[in-house]
């Protein structure tokens, strides 16, 4: 994976407001990758501290790394095994909300 990728969605994750949440595939859609939501979870998985890597799911609405339940909670989403609630409220999409 090049790091150029790699530094654009971490510097679309940044844009993530607290309280709300994005998907791999919405953030892969904004790098102009669509299909390539594996690879957003992969340079997810080395990202720095800064880059607020618990606002980012899966597209169905439901916690890949279940660590993330606390700091989701500590901003406000309602997580119920493991989903969030108001999911499509809740949702936070790069193509529309920049």
């Amino acid at each position: 994976m090049n790091e150029i990728f790699k530094e654009q969605v971490w510097e679309i994750t940044k844009l993530v407001p607290k309280g709300r949440v994005t998907s791999y595939g919405a953030i892969a859609k904004a790098v102009g990758y669509p299909n390539h939501s594996r690879h957003v979870g992969k340079a997810m998985g080395g990202c720095p501290k800064d880059v607020p890597a618990h606002r980012v799911i899966s597209s169905s609405g439901v916690l890949s790394v279940p660590e993330f339940q606390p700091k989701l909670e500590k901003e406000g989403v309602v997580i119920e095994n493991f989903r969030i609630k108001n999911f499509k409220k809740l949702f936070w999409n790069p193509l529309t909300e920049l």
